[in-house]
């Protein structure tokens, strides 16, 4: 993504501009119709998906874990058999999916997926996140105490999408996952009582009302959903949410086109890592509704300079930051595992920014990331199978790769493909570069 400085390369640059912008409408327009899918397969998370019945109420849930070479399902060791963090994400996919290629089993399981979600959620609106064999809440596990933390706003995420889809389809059912959204609303309140305080941790501003005091990573998968809802109602109470997470994401950014680390967003504290850090996906869906163009150049500055600096790298897994002076530097790198979770934030986000702008240089991003399934990383191996829908669940090293095809990698490929797939000039991009 060089710069251009010619006169004529910039009304060149225009007009490419201009006519990804009228193919992105023309696109909009026959996208009423379903659109045909070569990469896309839903047949692994399918057979990861299970319907039950919980107090005589149909739900669905994931399994999450899938294991080489027989793929059959395995549980996650006392922590239960399925959770909020794979069923929220999977609704997500299969709505988009819904939307996409117009297939209404998927929304079918969207809609079981949330109700397994709105089951966890406690009276008071935060989640718990796991269940047992027997159906029955793990109400203590470490990773499934009540709380509003990683798998409430993933459960937010999955409920604002569906209220966004289900609202002019199914009015009462959109009506119920409103009165299940709006119970967040007091906690946000809450957390939102420390707006605009700022510390600063190991030299670094941590905006202390985003989850976890500083968890920007965490924040922008609450966001994805409160932006649904938004663009849904227009609510002002989400706007004024949304606006003040955005302007926490700012202060956590880091550098510019000439100085590392190159519009990096701080997934928390002095940290960045590739997965769940979704703040340039949240940013630029937000933009737009909320006119802040700030919050698109945010969003931009970390694609074109951060992300392009992390493809040169080979995707690290881990930068850890930290201060000399005025200075900036990498005190330390983890290279592996590398994931697909990691992979989906830098994908969609640059999406978001190719919708909201127009320019065609983050769609074209966006396939060049999606590369990553298709070889294009450290170990030249293929991390999604489009034969069979699965999506591997790591790369180890530049030579050992984690076969296995758990829920989470195999949702995060999936909305990855997915997503480039409905873009006409990603799509396009990556067809040639795996043919």
């Amino acid at each position: 993504m060089a710069k251009r400085n010619s006169s004529t390369t910039d009304k060149f640059h225009l007009l490419e501009i201009f006519l990804l912008t009228m193919t992105m409408a023309m696109s909009a327009c026959a996208q009423k119709q379903p659109l045909k899918l070569r990469l896309t397969n839903l047949a692994h998370l399918n057979s990861l998906y299970e319907e039950i019945k919980i107090d005589d109420q149909p739900v669905a849930i994931i399994h999450i874990y899938s294991e080489y070479p027989d793929y059959k399902w395995v549980d996650a060791n006392n922590e239960g058999i399925a959770c909020v963090d794979d069923a929220a994400r999977a609704a997500v996919v299969y709505l988009r999916h819904f939307e996409v290629a117009g297939d209404t089993s998927s929304l079918r399981r969207a809609r079981r997926l949330i109700d397994f979600c709105r089951y966890l959620q406690a009276d008071d609106g935060q989640f718990y996140n796991f269940i047992f064999a027997d159906h029955a809440i793990n109400r203590d596990g470490q990773t499934s105490f009540k709380s509003l933390g990683w798998w409430a706003a993933r459960g937010v995420w999955a409920t604002g999408e569906g209220y966004r889809v289900f609202r002019n389809r199914d009015p009462t059912y959109a009506g119920l996952l409103q009165q299940h959204l709006q119970k967040t609303f007091a906690h946000l309140d809450t957390l939102l009582q420390r707006y605009p305080h700022i510390d600063e941790v190991n030299g670094f501003k941590a905006p202390r009302w985003l989850l976890y005091n500083s968890a920007g990573d965490a924040t922008s998968e609450l966001v994805l959903g409160l932006s649904a809802y938004y663009r849904a109602t227009n609510d002002p109470r989400v706007k004024s949410y949304l606006e003040k997470f955005g302007e926490a994401f700012l202060a956590m950014q880091l550098g510019d086109e000439e100085s590392f680390p190159f519009g990096a967003i701080l997934s928390w504290q002095n940290a960045w890592h590739g997965w769940a850090n979704g703040q340039t996906q949240a940013l630029a869906g937000i933009a737009g509704s909320l006119s802040r163009n700030d919050f698109l150049a945010a969003a931009k500055r970390e694609a074109e300079f951060f992300l392009t600096y992390v493809q040169t790298q080979n995707y690290p897994r881990e930068i850890q930051f930290a201060r000399r002076g005025n200075e900036i530097y990498a005190e330390r790198t983890e290279r592996y595992p590398q994931i697909a979770y990691a992979l989906r934030p830098m994908i969609v986000g640059a999406l978001r920014i190719a919708e909201a702008s127009g320019d065609p240089r983050f769609a074209e991003l966006a396939a060049d990331l999606a590369g990553w399934f298709f070889g294009s990383n450290p170990a030249g191996a293929q991390m999604y199978d489009p034969s069979s829908g699965r999506g591997f669940d790591g790369i180890l090293s530049e030579t050992e790769i984690n076969r296995n095809a758990g829920a989470e990698s195999t949702i995060e490929a999936l909305y990855s493909i997915l997503e480039v797939e409905a873009n006409p000039a990603a799509r396009e991009r990556l067809y040639r570069k795996i043919n």
